[in-house]
């Protein structure tokens, strides 16, 4: 994560947006009235899609099964014929 304040922020806002965009690195920007976290549109479609993931009660259950399940038990697809 990069943290910087709001006027180094404010001086270098090309070139952090760049690498927020490129590195998918999160910008921490500290400002008196509190802070705030810039990350990448493709960090924040992958967060969205997490969440809508998990407000689906089946795809929930089916990851924390997956979750469960002890590798042995899962099938290498290179085995299957």
């Amino acid at each position: 994560m990069i943290n910087t304040d709001i006027n180094n922020f404010k001086k270098n806002i090309g070139s952090i947006l760049e690498q927020t965009i490129k590195y998918n690195q999160p910008v921490s920007i500290t400002t008196e009235s509190g802070n705030a976290v810039i990350i990448s549109e493709d960090d924040y479609n992958n967060i969205m899609a997490t969440l809508e993931m998990l407000n689906n009660p089946v795809m929930k259950e089916k990851i924390i099964d997956g979750l469960n399940t002890p590798l042995s038990e899962c099938i290498n697809e290179n085995d299957v014929k």
